[in-house]
């Protein structure tokens, strides 16, 4: 019996992610300047909810200001990994950021984490908007073969959103890491390039002007999309 050995692959090296402006209708992708973002998105992330807001990132909530400061200016001034980008609305202010990580230029694996959502992001067009252009820029700019989202498996609106953008579930990593001093396990989803035209579709569906009412309600969810488009491109 022959053997396999999986089908050849084209096997040219994936280019390092930099900091490029990203445009939206919602929202744009831009570098974080920390002179500018910072008193924004210490007030918009220290609310009320910061404890749930930060509870399954790797750092913070930040008491301390002065803290929170430094980890802006670190994160904005990397530029191998991760590679963060604000994320802002369309007047240029910031509301949140996301970063490239665990970048595998080798087999062209990237993933997507340390999101920030904060109160003026979650639950708006701009948030996933801000994920499909990013995905667009992964796939079809960097061109990367393989997107990765990951959370702790105690972290359940991080799951449905994983599900909700179209990623798929691939299991469960017991005891991946520890984090503040926890254990976390880790549920691991992807997105490939095979399958992103039909992603892209659902999410430019989802995105459509014509997919919301005069009070800027959705007509048609990007779950329900994403379901429509699941046996495409698998």
């Amino acid at each position: 019996m022959a053997l396999e050995f999986g089908s050849p692959v084209d096997t040219h090296q994936a280019p390092q992610p930099a900091h490029v402006a990203i445009e939206g209708r919602f929202c744009r992708l831009r570098a974080l300047d920390p002179a500018r973002d910072t008193d924004r998105l210490y007030a918009l992330s220290h609310g009320p909810e910061k404890e749930s807001q930060w509870a399954y990132l790797f750092t913070g909530p930040y008491p301390v200001r002065s803290e929170f400061d430094a980890h802006v200016a670190k994160i904005a001034s990397g530029t191998t990994d991760p590679v963060y980008w604000a994320i802002a609305d369309r007047d240029d202010r910031a509301v949140g950021w996301l970063s490239l990580m665990r970048i595998d230029r080798t087999h062209r694996v990237i993933e997507v984490g340390s999101i920030l959502h904060t109160p003026a992001l979650q639950r708006t067009p701009a948030s996933t908007e801000a994920q499909y252009l990013m995905a667009r820029h992964v796939f079809e700019t960097l061109g990367y073969r393989r997107y990765e989202w990951k959370c702790n498996n105690l972290n359940e609106p991080s799951k449905r959103a994983a599900q909700r953008l179209g990623f798929s579930y691939e299991g469960l990593f017991r005891q991946h890491m520890i984090v503040k001093g926890r254990n976390r396990d880790t549920a691991w989803y992807s997105m490939l390039d095979r399958e992103w035209p039909a992603r892209k579709a659902a999410f430019e569906s989802w995105l459509d002007p014509s997919n919301f009412d005069a009070a800027g309600a959705q007509k048609i969810s990007l779950g329900a999309l994403m379901a429509r488009v699941a046996g495409r491109g698998a």
